[in-house]
C-alpha cells in the first residue's frame, strides 16, 4: 500500500513560492549571525596581532637593556677599591666590539665624564659635569643614585650630536657613591634593534613616549597624529627608563570592508538558494510522473536482462559472498562445468575450483571483501563433473556498494581451455629453443637496428661478460656504453657502413666486463630487412679473448725475435769489422817481431803488441756489454724518481763542474717518476752530462739545461748545452755508431752514445739529437 505524504511536507510541496520565501528569511537570519560572529572574530584577531607585536618589541627592548646593563656592570668592574679604573680602554674596546648597537661607554666619577670610549666623535662629552647640566639631566641621574639601579635618561639630545638614551649604573665603593658606569645608545639604533618601524606594518603604527618629570606632561618621540586611547590600541611600560610604547590600529574599518563582501555574497547566495528551492519544488511534481514511467521501463529492462542472462554465450553466476553458495547460474556455465542447473546451485563455488588454485582465489576474494579492489580478473582451473580439468578466464564483480556489508557477487567465466593448451605447447617449444640457444658457445642475441637495444639475449652473456640478460635488454644503450672506449668510434663507423651496404657484419671489438676485465668479442650479425629497410638484427657474440691473447703473445715473440735478429746481425757486422782490424794489427806486429834484427826492435814490437792486445780486450769487453743489453729480455724495471737520479749524477761530476765553472739548470719536477732500469738510467745520465762537460766551448763557460715535459702523451727528458756542437750534416748518420768520434778529443772512445742508444731502445724508448756547430747540442730521450 502506498504511504501517504505528511501534511506539513505536502503544504511545502504544493506552495513552492511561500516555501521559498520562508527559506529566504531563514538563510538571511543565519547569514546575519555568521557576519556578526565573523566581525567579532576580526576584532579579536586585531587585538591578538597588536599583543603579538608588542610582545616581540618588548622582548627586543628588554634584551637590549639587559645587554646594556651587562656592559655597564663589566665596565664598573674595571674600577678598583681605590676608585681607579684599570685597563679601561682595552675593556671598553672589547665591549663596543661585541655590542655594535652602543655609541659609547663612559665612566663618570663624581658626576664628571672622565673616561669615554671611543673618544673620536665624542670629544665634546669629555669632562662634562652632570650636575651643571639641565635640571632634567640632574633629576634623572639622581633617580639612578636613589634606586641604586641602572636608569636610562632620555630620549634626549646628546652633547656629541643626535638623539639617544643614556643608561647610568651608580657605583658605590665602601657604601659611598663613586660615580656612574654609563652606556650611550642612539635612539634610531634602539628603535631598529627593537623592531619599532612605522613602515613595517600596513595597519599598525608605533608611538614611544615618556612623562617629563618637570612638566609632568607626556612627550612623544615618533611622528603620529593617531589617537592612542582608541579601543584598537595597546601599550606597555618600561620602568628602567619610565618609557611607554603604544601600538595602534590605523585602519579600523578594514574589518567592515571584508565583511561587506561576505554580506553581499550571503544575500546573493540566499536569494539564489531560495530561487533554486522554488524551482526544485516545482520540478518535484514533474519527477513524480517521471518515476512512474521509469518503474515501468525498469520492469521491462529486468525482463530483457533475464533473457540475456539465460542465453549468454559466456558463463554467468550469482554467488552468496558470505557462504559461497551458488544462487543463480545460466545454461552456458552448466554446460561448461557438466552440471545441471539444480546440481550446480546445490554446490558451493570453492568445491568446483581446482585445489591448487584455491589459495590464490582466497587471497583475491579477501581483498574484494575488504574493499581493497572492486573487481578481479584472473585465469584459474575448474573441475568438471567428470573430473576433467578445464581453464576459465574469471571476472568477479561485487553487487554491494562501497561501505556496505558484502552480500553477493557476479562471476563471469570464459572458456580458455584450448588457448591454455596451445600456450603450454608454445611455452614448451620456447623452452626447448632457449635451452638449445643457451648451450651455444657464444651470446646469441636479437635486437633493433635503430637504437642499439636488445630484444633477446641468451644466458651465455652472464658467463662471458658477467652481466644478466635483463641488463642487456632493459637498459638503453647498455651494449654501446660498455664497449671499450678505444673501439667505440671504429665500431659505430663500421655499423653505419655495413647497414647501408646490406651485408652481413663480422667484426671484432673489445668490451668491458662486469669485473672491469677486457673481453675480446667476435660479433657475427645478420641484418633482417623488409622492403629493403633493416627491421631486425640477429647475431652471435663469440669470446675470442684467449685467441687474441695468443695472437698478441705470438706477435710480441715475432717482433722480439725480429728485433733480436736485427741487433745480432748489426752486432756481427761490428764484431767482424773490429776484430778484423785488431787481428790484422796483431798479424802485422807478429811479422815485424819475426823480422826484427835487434833485441830493441823486438822489445818495441812486443810493447806495441801488448797495446793492441789491451785494445782487443777492451773491445771484447765493450762488445760483451752490447750483447748484454741487446739480448736482455727480463730487464728489471721499477719506478724511479728522475730528479733524484739527476742530482746523484751531478754530484758524481761535481769536480768537473767546479773545474769548468759550469752552470747546471735542473728544471725537472721533483715528483716525476719513470718506469726504467736503475743501472741503465745511471749510465745514460752519466754519458750525457759527461759529454756536455767534456765537449764544452773553450770561449765560454758551460751551461747545461735539463728539463722534462710531456709530448703527445709521452714523457721526454731534454738535455741542452752550449758546447762546441756537432756537424749533423756531416756526421748525423754516424752519431750513435760504435767507436765514432767527431771532435778529435784524445779521450774520446766513441762508445758512450752507442751504449746509451742501445739502453734507451732496450727499454722501449728512443733518443734524438739536435746540434749546431759552435752553438750547442740537445739530446731528447723519449721514455716508453
Amino acid at each position: 500500500m502506498e504511504k501517504k505524504p505528511h501534511k506539513l511536507s505536502s503544504w511545502f510541496f504544493y506552495r513552492p513560492r511561500a516555501s521559498g520565501f520562508i527559506f529566504f528569511l531563514f538563510l538571511l537570519s543565519l547569514i546575519g549571525l555568521i557576519v556578526s560572529q565573523r566581525y567579532q572574530l576580526f576584532q579579536e584577531n586585531r587585538e591578538r596581532e597588536i599583543s603579538n607585536i608588542l610582545d616581540g618589541v618588548e622582548q627586543n627592548i628588554e634584551q637590549t637593556l639587559k645587554n646594556s646593563y651587562t656592559v655597564a656592570l663589566t665596565l664598573a668592574l674595571t674600577v678598583d677599591n681605590n676608585g681607579v679604573p684599570r685597563n679601561f680602554d682595552e675593556v671598553a674596546k672589547q665591549l663596543i666590539t661585541s655590542n655594535p648597537d652602543l655609541q659609547a661607554v663612559q665612566l663618570v666619577p663624581n658626576g664628571v665624564v672622565k673616561y669615554i670610549y671611543p673618544l673620536k666623535g665624542n670629544e665634546k662629552v669629555l669632562n662634562l659635569n652632570l650636575y651643571k647640566s639641565p635640571p632634567r639631566t640632574i633629576l634623572e641621574a639622581e633617580k639612578a643614585i636613589k634606586s641604586r639601579k641602572m636608569y636610562y635618561q632620555g630620549p634626549v639630545k646628546l652633547t656629541q650630536g643626535g638623539v639617544g638614551v643614556i643608561g647610568r649604573l651608580p657605583l658605590f665603593i665602601n657604601n659611598k657613591f663613586w660615580g656612574f658606569s654609563a652606556v650611550v645608545i642612539k635612539l634610531e639604533k634602539l628603535f631598529k634593534t627593537a623592531g619599532i618601524d612605522n613602515k613595517k606594518y600596513k595597519d599598525y603604527q608605533f608611538q614611544f613616549s615618556k612623562v617629563n618629570d618637570l612638566t609632568h606632561k607626556e612627550e612623544f618621540f615618533l611622528p603620529s597624529t593617531r589617537n592612542f586611547d582608541s579601543e584598537q590600541s595597546k601599550s606597555i611600560n618600561f620602568p628602567d627608563g619610565d618609557w611607554k610604547l603604544y601600538v595602534v590600529n590605523v585602519n579600523p574599518y578594514s574589518s567592515w570592508l571584508q565583511l561587506i563582501s561576505a554580506v553581499l555574497f550571503g544575500i546573493g547566495l540566499t536569494g539564489l538558494s531560495s530561487y533554486l528551492l522554488t524551482r526544485l519544488l516545482k520540478k518535484q511534481a514533474q519527477l513524480q510522473g517521471t518515476v512512474s514511467d521509469q518503474a515501468l521501463r525498469l520492469i521491462d529492462t529486468e525482463s530483457k536482462f533475464k533473457n540475456i542472462f539465460d542465453h549468454a554465450a559466456i558463463g554467468i553466476a550469482r554467488i552468496n559472498s558470505k557462504t559461497g553458495q551458488v544462487l543463480e547460474v545460466n545454461q552456458y556455465l552448466c554446460n561448461f562445468l557438466g552440471y545441471t542447473e539444480e546440481g550446480l546451485m546445490s554446490k558451493k563455488i570453492k568445491t568446483i575450483i581446482y585445489p591448487d588454485d584455491l589459495d590464490e582465489d582466497r587471497v583475491l576474494f579477501k581483498q574484494l571483501l575488504s574493499g581493497k579492489i572492486r573487481q578481479s580478473n584472473t585465469e584459474k582451473r575448474y573441475l568438471k563433473k567428470d573430473g576433467k580439468v578445464i581453464w576459465g578466464n574469471v571476472i568477479i564483480t561485487p553487487l554491494w556498494n562501497e561501505g556496505e556489508e558484502p552480500s553477493s557477487h557476479i562471476v563471469i567465466v570464459e572458456d580458455v581451455t584450448k588457448r591454455k593448451q596451445e600456450e603450454q605447447i608454445l611455452i614448451a617449444s620456447q623452452q626447448r629453443i632457449e635451452s638449445l640457444i643457451n648451450t651455444v658457445d657464444g651470446i646469441v642475441w636479437e635486437g633493433s637496428p635503430n637504437d642499439s637495444t636488445y630484444t633477446f639475449t641468451s644466458k651465455k652473456v652472464q658467463d662471458i661478460l658477467g652481466y644478466t640478460p635483463k641488463q642487456f635488454m632493459n637498459i638503453p644503450h647498455f651494449w654501446f656504453d660498455h664497449l671499450h672506449p678505444d673501439d667505440k668510434e671504429r665500431v659505430a663507423a663500421y655499423i653505419a657502413k655495413s647497414t647501408k651496404e646490406d651485408k652481413q657484419r663480422d667484426f671484432e671489438y673489445r668490451m668491458i666486463a662486469k669485473d672491469n676485465s677486457i673481453v675480446w668479442i667476435r660479433d657475427i650479425v645478420t641484418i633482417i630487412r623488409e622492403a629493403r629497410q633493416p627491421v631486425k638484427l640477429r647475431g652471435i657474440m663469440i669470446d675470442i679473448t684467449n685467441q687474441k691473447h695468443a695472437e698478441e703473445a705470438l706477435n710480441k715473440s715475432f717482433q722480439l725475435v725480429t728485433e733480436q735478429n736485427k741487433r745480432l746481425l748489426n752486432f756481427s757486422y761490428i764484431v767482424s769489422h773490429n776484430l778484423r782490424s785488431h787481428s790484422s794489427n796483431i798479424q802485422g806486429i807478429s811479422n815485424l817481431i819475426e823480422s826484427a834484427k835487434t833485441e830493441d826492435d823486438r822489445n818495441e814490437m812486443i810493447q806495441l803488441l801488448k797495446t793492441v792486445a789491451n785494445n782487443l780486450n777492451e773491445t771484447l769487453f765493450n762488445l760483451n756489454n752490447v750483447i748484454n743489453i741487446q739480448t736482455s729480455i727480463d730487464i728489471i724495471v721499477e719506478p724511479l724518481n728522475l730528479y733524484d737520479y739527476i742530482i746523484k749524477t751531478l754530484n758524481t761530476h761535481n769536480a768537473q763542474i767546479l773545474q769548468k765553472e759550469a752552470t747546471v739548470l735542473n728544471k725537472v719536477d721533483e715528483h716525476i717518476e719513470i718506469m726504467f732500469n736503475r743501472a741503465y738510467l745511471e749510465s745514460i745520465l752519466l754519458n750525457l752530462i759527461s759529454n756536455a762537460l767534456r765537449y764544452s766551448h773553450p770561449d765560454r763557460k758551460p751551461v747545461i739545461t735539463i728539463t722534462c715535459f710531456e709530448e703527445n702523451g709521452q714523457l721526454v727528458l731534454r738535455m741542452s748545452d752550449n758546447g762546441i756542437g756537432i756537424d749533423l750534416k756531416k756526421y748525423g748518420d754516424k752519431m750513435f755508431g760504435i767507436y765514432q768520434t767527431f771532435n778529435g778529443n784524445a779521450d774520446a772512445r766513441g762508445f758512450g752514445l752507442f751504449i746509451s742508444k742501445n739502453q734507451v731502445e732496450a727499454m722501449g724508448g728512443k733518443i734524438e739529437v739536435e746540434s749546431d756547430l759552435n752553438k750547442g747540442t740537445t739530446f731528447k730521450i723519449y721514455f716508453k
